[in-house]
């Protein structure tokens, strides 16, 4: 089966994002799926591509949502205005209110008022739900063993989800002791403040040799970033993982879902480093579950490929670029440009130009 993968830009300076679009088929016969529209703009942007090198009466099979952000999922209004779509894939994040009440500090809420708080907290999802069914298009939840196309969803499960809402920034606040007894208690991270904070530090350097890694365990996301769809996807011979802003516990989950189902991630052709390249998402051993351990030497076995806004100073991480070099993955960025991955005998594109991987970086950001 021939494919590919593509990468559109999004945003620029801290307005990050991901807009994907997969297209496989053979002979000319090909099915297409948008992953996330990034922001309104981008969405925008990506249905002309869509148009342009497609066809401008495309009917896209699968739309997927990974998560509720607006750099991820406002750009998908645009998307499913312009074209059909048959089947539309996100988590309506208040249908699971019965399941995770318990795990709401304020006991005497009920769940109608919590479901009504949610949907007011998150209107894209109510939007692009509603949109879906004004169009005749089918919806769906993104759950760890659904099938969607030629990919198989490894995260999240319907009870790690459940587990995440109460933690999320918008929503009502979480019963802490309750979430630490079902042992998925993320963290402070959703204090108010605490991730603009984090990134105001000014950065500072240190040095990062090929033998001593400097990037450190104990990474922690927002729990919205943990809900993203993973995503793997076979073509032929050929296996890619969509990440989103997937953390430590996502890709956790992934890679035991995989590894239950005899999938080997190490053998990978393309990847996606999550979250724009954020050192909040990855750890050493994550990435050595999931690509394999540090080579000896730089040698590519695989394509990374990391979405980043033009003009960000911060993002993609360098000290999580060498991470995924040591491990077989040299770092294509999007910064202004989309990238497309492709096998076989997909359709030539005219002024495409190959593009070059992120270098080593003898320094990287110290934590301090």
């Amino acid at each position: 089966m021939d494919y590919e993968v593509e990468f559109h830009p999004v945003g620029d300076a801290t307005r990050a994002g991901d807009a994907i679009s997969v297209r496989y088929g053979q002979n000319g016969l090909y099915e297409v799926i948008v992953i996330d529209g990034g922001t309104s703009d981008s969405g925008k942007t990506l249905v002309e591509h869509i148009k342009t090198y497609y066809g401008p009466n495309t009917v896209l099979k699968h739309v997927i949502s990974t998560h509720p952000d607006n750099d991820h999922a406002s750009g998908l209004r645009e998307v499913l205005s312009a074209f059909r779509t048959e089947n539309l894939w996100l988590h309506g994040i208040w249908h699971h209110v019965a399941e995770m009440r318990h795990l709401f500090a304020d006991k005497q809420l009920a769940e109608q008022a919590i479901a009504d708080n949610i949907r007011d907290a998150y209107p894209i999802v109510e939007e692009l739900i509603a949109l879906a069914n004004q169009r005749g298009t089918l919806v769906y939840e993104p759950f760890a063993g659904s099938t969607i196309g030629p990919f198989t969803v490894l995260s999240p499960t319907s009870h790690a989800y459940t587990r995440l809402v109460p933690q999320f920034r918008r929503t009502p606040e979480a019963d802490v002791d309750a979430l630490k007894s079902e042992q998925f208690w993320l963290g402070d991270i959703r204090q108010p403040g605490l991730l603009s904070r984090l990134f105001e530090k000014a950065l500072t350097y240190i040095d990062e040799s090929w033998n001593i890694e400097l990037l450190r365990e104990g990474a922690v996301t927002a729990a919205e970033n943990e809900t993203s769809t993973v995503l793997y996807g076979r073509f032929g011979d050929q296996s890619i993982l969509l990440t989103g802003d997937a953390g430590v516990n996502g890709l956790t989950w992934a890679c035991e879902r995989a590894e239950r189902n005899g999938i080997n991630l190490s053998a990978l052709n393309l990847v996606q480093v999550p979250h724009h390249g954020s050192r909040s998402n990855v750890t050493p051993s994550v990435l050595d579950r999931l690509l394999g351990p540090t080579r000896t030497t730089d040698a590519p076995a695989r394509v990374a490929v990391v979405s980043v806004p033009k003009d960000d100073e911060k993002h993609p991480r360098k000290i999580v670029m060498n991470a995924f070099r040591r491990r077989g993955a040299p770092v294509y960025r999007t910064q202004g440009n989309y990238i497309r991955h492709h096998s076989g005998t997909m359709p030539h594109r005219p002024n495409e130009v190959a593009v070059v991987p992120f270098d080593w970086f003898d320094r990287v950001e110290d934590y301090d």
